[in-house]
């Protein structure tokens, strides 16, 4: 009686207790039984044809269903499938498309067992992919969570579709790749433990799989101080920079543990590479041995800046990479491949380690620049990689300085019409300083024989040329006082070349021979005479005809004059510009300052 009596008090909580079950249980059975109702009306094929009928029977369901009340597993294979037909019988309906993808959708994010059923029953109607491109469909994230989880679906009927991608397509393939990625972030910022022997072992494997892993027994058998002295010569042979204690180059975030998880699925899945990489360097004593472990860490750091890990992804970008969709483990294949790049440009650019963070700049532009040309596949990103060598590199960051547009501003090309006849008057001297010299040159007979030479060269003066018969080729420079016959400079008239010289008109044989007549100048002086020339290669022809018009005066036009002034120009300006680089160069020149009142300041030098 006494416990009743406690109880009386309670008696009115307990009354709107049963009250409230009973409007659960009420709620939860009119729930079920609307659900019912609603799936017995869309499997109805009267429903059908009537639009307006169908699409608010399915938006009554879908906002049934977002209660939660009733289980998404209750429902048949044969209402999925029924579903999955409007798909296909309303593409043109707007609302009946997007409530049965709504459905769908929520079938595949609210039950796993769903999921298979949905995507076997949806999948005879993928051409529906490539014919909706209107920007208002709401669909797109139910294509994208369950293709996610389908990626070679995704990748063979939507990347790698005939049709175009469009920019709303493109931009949730962008959230995807963003998303998947972010994923990598908790590991990115979580440090290594070095108390925590499971994350120890990561590193013991490493070195396992790197250095003989069938010593390790016979070494077991060691004193603690001989395998620690030993693990520590391991460690550093791997490019840890803690040789006694590697875990502590890994309570850096980011990168994190993130470092080691690629690591370790280098070496593992591919150990071939790994090893050679790891020996190669571990066997060098020229100081240019490429640090293994530390070029991981900092290369996978490197990536995740480039792929943006942990950053929420932007409203309106759609830059998305094939690539990424084409592997289940995308972002450790990427590493994969970048870690081979590391080490080969390492030894392109013979560096060493205090080259570190300059081979990683070349490296982060390699990679930026293959990834701009958007491969479709790892293994076609793998092959951009191989034509962008540093040698490579070199040449297009010279090029696009030289096409920069402070090149072409007024200042500089006023430099460059400065110090060009600085340049050709250099070209000059060169030229006839090889005429100083002299070359030797083969007499040609009308039947085209080579068997006889003779020698020129001009005097130190540049006033005279000497020239004369040889019996046979000279092994150095002939001095002129052996050489016969003269021709003073200030006879000449003219420097004729190919056709027009006079021994190419007489002997019509040769003057067939294009190789011949290439090579062929003479020198035309007082009425008649002559001295013909068949140069030995197209550079002597280029330094003879260039050094003779210097001498009359006139203009050098070969190849090799110009090919030497825009190199000699460029690496002048070069020079001359080292001081400003990054600078922005201005347009026009500074204002020339007022006059001193005075010049006590100057200092007369003599």
């Amino acid at each position: 009686m006494a416990s009743l009596a406690l109880l009386l008090p309670l008696s009115p909580c307990l009354a709107a207790f049963s009250c409230l079950s009973e409007s659960f249980l009420l709620l939860y059975s009119l729930s079920h039984c609307s659900a019912a109702l609603l799936v017995t009306v869309v499997m109805t094929p009267v429903s059908c044809s009537f639009g307006d009928m169908l699409s608010f029977t399915l938006t009554a369901f879908v906002e049934l269903m977002d209660h939660g009340i009733v289980s998404w597993d209750t429902f048949s294979v044969a209402f999925i499938k029924k579903i999955a037909s409007y798909v296909n019988k309303f593409a043109s309906d707007i609302s009946i498309l997007q409530r049965s993808l709504a459905i769908l959708e929520s079938m595949v994010l609210n039950s796993h067992d769903l999921y298979q059923k949905v995507y076997t029953y949806t999948i005879a109607y993928q051409h529906i992919l490539s014919e909706m491109e209107t920007p208002e469909f709401t669909w797109w994230d139910f294509l994208i969570q369950w293709c996610s989880l389908e990626s070679a679906f995704l990748l063979q009927h939507v990347i790698r579709a005939q049709r175009a991608i469009n920019n709303e397509m493109a931009h949730q393939l962008y959230v995807l790749q963003v998303l998947t990625f972010n994923l990598l972030e908790d590991r990115m910022m979580t440090k290594m433990d070095p108390q925590d022997q499971a994350q120890r072992d990561i590193i013991f494997e490493l070195r396992r799989i790197a250095f003989d892993a069938e010593s390790e027994p016979n070494n077991s058998s060691g004193s603690i101080e001989k395998r620690k002295s030993m693990y520590t010569r391991d460690y550093k042979k791997l490019g840890f920079i803690n040789h006694v204690n590697p875990a502590m180059d890994f309570t850096q975030t980011p990168p994190g543990m993130l470092a080691l998880d690629n690591m370790l699925y280098f070496a593992k899945h591919h150990q071939d590479a790994y090893i050679r990489i790891v020996l190669e360097n571990s066997s060098r004593e020229d100081k240019h041995e490429c640090p293994f472990g530390r070029s991981s860490i900092e290369l996978t750091k490197m990536l995740c800046e480039i792929l943006k890990v942990g950053e929420l992804p932007s409203e309106t970008c759609n830059d998305f990479h094939p690539m990424f969709f084409t592997h289940d483990r995308s972002f450790e294949e990427f590493f994969c491949i970048c870690i081979q790049l590391l080490n080969k440009t390492w030894k392109e650019m013979r560096a060493t380690s205090e080259d570190f963070n300059k081979v990683m700049q070349v490296v982060k532009e390699q990679i930026m620049r293959a990834l701009t040309t958007k491969p479709s596949s790892l293994d076609q990103f793998k092959s951009k990689l191989q034509n962008l060598s540093y040698t490579e590199i070199l040449k297009i960051r010279q090029s696009e300085r030289m096409n920069q547009e402070d090149f072409q501003s007024r200042p500089i090309l006023e430099l460059k019409e400065k110090i060009q006849p600085e340049i050709l008057e250099l070209i000059k001297q060169q030229r006839l300083n090889r005429l100083v010299e002299g070359t030797c040159f083969r007499k040609l007979n009308s039947r085209r024989r080579q068997d006889k030479f003779w020698y020129c060269r001009l005097s130190p003066n540049h006033k005279v040329l000497h020239y004369g018969d040889l019996e046979e080729s000279p092994q150095g420079e002939v001095p002129h006082d052996s050489l016969q016959d003269k021709l003073p400079v200030a006879d000449i008239k003219a420097v004729v070349t190919g056709k027009d010289c006079p021994h190419m008109k007489e002997k019509g044989a040769l003057k067939q021979n294009k190789e011949v007549l290439e090579l062929a100048f003479s020198i035309l002086y007082d009425s008649s005479g002559q001295l013909n020339f068949i140069a030995p290669d197209k550079h002597e022809y280029c330094v003879w005809t260039d050094g003779l018009n210097a001498l009359l005066g006139k203009d050098m036009l070969s190849d090799l004059t110009r090919n030497d002034l825009d190199t000699l120009l460029s690496m002048e300006i070069k020079l001359r510009l080292l001081d400003l680089e990054n600078i922005q160069i201005p347009d026009a020149p500074p204002p020339i300052p007022k006059e001193p009142s005075n010049y006590d300041f100057v200092y007369d030098c003599n």
